[in-house]
C-alpha cells in the first residue's frame, strides 16, 4: 500500500487518499468495494500515520485515525483490511490489543456512522464481515497465545433469534477460549432454537447479545422460564450487545447480570464469578471444622 500525496474533498470534508494495490472480489465473496456514492464522512487530518508505509514506528499507537484507516480498509475489501492488520502484527502489537483498540473501535465507528446515516447497512455488514474474517484467520495464532489447558468451565454465548450482528460474540468466543473455557456459539433463528439450545447441556454461564428491540420482550421471557429449567441450578446468565449501551433499562431481567465490559474484562470478570460460586459452593458441601473437631480428629489420628 503506497501513499500519494493528493488530498481530495468528499461530501465536503477533505481527506487524505491513499491508493491501494488493486484487488478482485472472489466469486464466493458476499461483498462487494464500497460504492463511490456512499455518504462516508471520515476526516483523516492532513498527515495521518500510514499503517502499511515504507517507515514504521516501532509500536506505533493505536490511535484514532489507525482506527480510521481500517475501517476505510473493511468497507473496501478484504485484503486492504488484512494487509493493515498485519501491518499492525509485525509493529508489534499483540492480537489482544489490535482486537480491543483496532477492531473493536473501528465496528464501533461503523455503527456510529450508520446510526447517523452516512453509512447504509450494505457497507456496514461488508466492513463487519471482513472484520470477523480477519479474526478467524488469527484465530489459531491467537489461541496459541493463551491458556494450553482447558480450566473446565463452560460457556454459551447466544444472540437473539434472527441477529445479523456477530462481530462481537464471535471475538467475545474466542477470548473465553484463549482463557480456556469450552465455548458454545449460537445464533439462533428463533425463539424455539433459542430455548432448545440453552437446554442442550450442562453450561456454568450463558451470555446473551442482544442487538436490538425487536425481541426483548420473547427472550426477556424465555430466560425467565429457562433458568429455572437448566441443567445447573447454579448457572450464572449474562446479557450484554449493544442494548447494554443504548437501553439498559430494558435489559434488567430477574437472575441476570448486565455487562458493559470490554471482551478481555468480561473473562476476568465471569471467571472470576464462577469460580467464587463454586468454591462457596464446596465450602457449603464441606463446611469448615470447629477447633473442638479438629482437636478430636488429631487425638485419634494418634491412637
Amino acid at each position: 500500500m503506497n501513499e500519494t500525496s493528493l488530498v481530495y474533498s468528499k461530501m465536503g470534508v477533505a481527506v487524505t487518499q491513499y491508493k491501494f494495490e488493486k484487488t478482485t472480489t472472489l466469486p464466493n465473496q458476499p461483498w462487494a468495494p464500497v460504492s463511490e456514492d456512499t455518504n462516508l464522512k471520515l476526516d483523516l487530518g492532513a498527515s495521518p500515520r500510514l499503517v502499511g508505509g515504507t517507515s514504521f514506528d516501532s509500536i506505533a499507537a493505536l490511535d484514532e485515525i489507525q482506527v480510521k484507516l481500517l475501517s476505510l480498509a473493511s468497507m473496501n475489501s478484504m485484503e486492504e483490511t488484512r494487509k493493515i492488520l498485519t501491518k499492525w502484527r509485525r509493529q508489534g502489537h499483540t492480537l489482544s490489543d489490535i482486537y480491543l483498540q483496532g477492531i473493536t473501535k473501528s465496528a464501533r465507528l461503523t455503527g456510529e456512522l450508520w446510526a447517523s446515516d452516512q453509512l447504509d447497512f450494505v457497507n456496514v455488514s461488508i466492513a463487519s464481515a471482513h472484520l470477523q474474517r480477519a479474526m478467524h484467520e488469527f484465530s489459531q495464532e491467537f489461541m496459541s497465545e493463551g491458556c494450553t489447558e482447558s480450566n473446565g468451565l463452560s460457556l454459551l454465548i447466544m444472540t437473539e433469534p434472527g441477529s445479523q450482528h456477530g462481530l462481537g460474540t464471535f471475538m467475545l468466543s474466542e477470548f473465553f477460549r484463549h482463557a480456556g473455557w469450552r465455548v458454545l456459539l449460537v445464533s439462533p433463528q428463533d425463539i424455539a432454537e433459542f430455548k432448545r439450545v440453552f437446554l442442550s447441556d450442562w453450561f456454568d454461564a450463558v451470555m446473551l447479545s442482544i442487538s436490538t428491540e425487536r425481541q426483548i420482550e420473547s427472550v426477556s421471557k424465555a430466560v425467565s422460564e429457562l433458568r429455572r429449567a437448566t441443567a445447573n441450578p447454579k448457572l450464572k446468565i449474562y446479557v450484554g450487545g449493544a442494548m447494554a449501551s443504548i437501553s439498559p433499562d430494558k435489559l434488567y431481567w430477574a437472575g441476570t447480570s448486565l455487562l458493559y465490559t470490554d471482551a478481555a474484562q468480561t473473562v476476568e470478570f465471569v471467571t472470576q464469578a464462577v469460580a467464587t460460586s463454586a468454591h462457596t459452593n464446596k465450602m457449603a458441601l464441606h463446611p469448615t471444622r470447629s477447633l473442638n473437631d479438629l482437636e478430636e480428629l488429631h487425638g485419634v489420628s494418634k491412637m
